[in-house]
């Protein structure tokens, strides 16, 4: 049981320092949360922004908790996101490992420290794990804490199972500084003689998190703001280990309302379900930046930006206390911003899967460009081009139309004249078909929209369409326009008679 001090002295040498590190530590329970995501986005601004080194350390000593294949979805998210890391556990670093379950041994020797420093002690009451949460333990009840260490390490030398415990002061007060909340001060006598090792030898989250941060070099710890309660037991440790405490950045919930937090369990959406949903990664990035972070000066007015952008401008100052409201409607305004944005080739790329959700007859590259303007997700997409592969049922009522001075009976009128022209077109190109149909409208002595409508109905059965008369038509074909518009036209005919 006798401690190695060369131990921690060689783990204090490996130590980064000169410049601003951040961590993003999740735990691998499943999915990535909006607030996990938008944690993941300011840890790797705060180290981007300064130049610093960014950290994706996995926090996987909860196991029962623990799903498989979640460790993948984390590695896929930070890739889709561009938020890469320079150390972490597939591309390692001076500081590895970096998953916590690999660093059992470090804890248990700190463990070791802290009780020689008599800031801990060896607990052997029995305790469930349900009791320990209720914060029920009253630590002057603890027959344990004041147990001389001799008879305790030679009851652990005996095998008897024990848990290390954090001795808090019981008397004064501890005050700790939060980059977003400022000094928060409170009683030692509310804070609890928390377990830092388990009987299972594993840490728990809140030792695990303060020495890996400490030996990882972490300048910048961000977190939920629900770790608040926490941050003085933390200080407690750091300073008992005589350590540097790094800058506290606790950032407030994201909410589902002015009530409820966002909650996986509420059917709130994480990253993969917002994808699943039609939303660009770029889309959700900007929106989630803005979710409790406002830009300031001259940029204060601007919303849209960039990855780059947001390193440039993205400054703790502008982080606020209040509670963010996650806004579909918003995320979706941006998302269509970004659609808008996209080249024809970028946006033709990732709306090809949606269209061949309904489209197998045509090239999607050519249905793509209708679209653009016209969507504000991509799962919008099957949805609007379905009429393609099949022409839907419709009613004759939808020929009528008041502003293009359509009714069924002109409707009729219309597609006779129609259809021979578009017949005896020799080129099926846009322009060939737009240009027969405005000399077509010309000849009739109608507007463009009066001739325009009852064909654009024809083609697609629908009142509203991506894309107009001609465009549709031109992806069509001649024979399956023709057809199209002469079965219109037994439709218009038959509401008349």
């Amino acid at each position: 049981m006798t401690l190695d001090y060369g131990y921690f002295d060689a783990m204090e040498a490996k130590i980064p320092h000169g410049k601003v590190r951040t961590r993003f530590a999740p735990s691998p329970t499943g999915y990535m949360h909006v607030g996990n995501l938008r944690t993941a986005l300011y840890t790797w601004l705060i180290a981007r922004h300064a130049g610093g080194t960014f950290i994706l350390r996995i926090e996987d000593t909860d196991q029962v908790r623990e799903v498989k294949g979640a460790t993948e979805v984390i590695y896929r998210t930070m890739a889709e996101c561009g938020l890469t890391h320079d150390e972490g556990p597939d591309v390692g670093g001076p500081v590895a490992p970096y998953i916590q379950s690999q660093r059992r041994d470090t804890y248990g020797q700190y463990a070791r420290l802290l009780v020689e420093k008599g800031h801990a002690y060896y607990c052997f009451c029995e305790k469930t794990e349900s009791e320990e949460e209720s914060g029920d333990f009253q630590r002057e009840e603890d027959p344990c804490r004041n147990l001389p260490l001799e008879q305790a390490l030679a009851r652990v030398e005996a095998g008897e199972p024990f848990v290390i415990r954090q001795k808090i002061p019981k008397e004064g007060t501890t005050t700790f500084h939060d980059a977003i909340f400022g000094d928060i001060t409170v009683e030692n006598s509310t804070l609890d003689d928390q377990v830092l090792l388990k009987r299972d030898g594993l840490p728990t989250y809140n030792f695990a998190n303060v020495i890996d941060d400490h030996l990882m070099g972490i300048t910048h710890v961000v977190r939920g703001s629900e770790y608040l309660a926490s941050a003085p037991k933390y200080n407690l440790l750091y300073q008992a280990f005589g350590w540097e405490i790094p800058t506290y950045v606790h950032c407030s919930p994201v909410m589902r309302d002015q009530q409820h937090k966002m909650s996986k369990r509420h059917g709130d959406p994480s990253y993969e379900d917002l994808k699943a949903q039609g939303f660009l990664t770029e889309a959700i990035l900007n929106y989630v930046a803005l979710l409790g972070w406002s830009p300031k000066g001259e940029l204060a007015e601007q919303e849209i930006f960039s990855l780059e952008q947001l390193v440039e401008a993205f400054d703790l100052t502008g982080v606020s206390k209040s509670p963010a409201i996650f806004d579909l409607e918003k995320l979706t305004y941006f998302n269509a911003v970004y659609l808008r944005a996209m080249s024809p080739e970028a946006f033709a790329q990732v709306a090809a899967p949606y269209i061949r959700q309904t489209v197998t007859k045509y090239d999607p590259a050519a249905i793509a460009p209708l679209l653009q303007a016209r969507c504000e997700k991509l799962t919008d997409i099957p949805e609007k081009v379905d009429f393609f592969d099949s022409l839907p049922e419709y009613s004759a009522d939808l020929f009528t139309n008041k502003k293009s001075k359509c009714t069924p009976e002109v409707a009729v009128n219309m597609l006779q004249a129609a259809i021979p022209m578009l017949e005896g077109l020799s080129d099926w190109s846009g322009e060939a078909i737009h240009g027969g149909l405005v000399a077509l409208a010309e000849s009739l002595g109608v507007k463009n929209a009066t001739l325009m409508w009852p064909v654009r109905i024809a083609a697609a059965g629908k009142a509203v369409t991506p894309g107009g008369a001609v465009e549709i038509c031109q992806i069509l074909g001649r024979e399956e326009t023709v057809r199209r518009l002469k079965l219109g036209l037994d439709k218009a005919s038959a509401a008349l008679a």
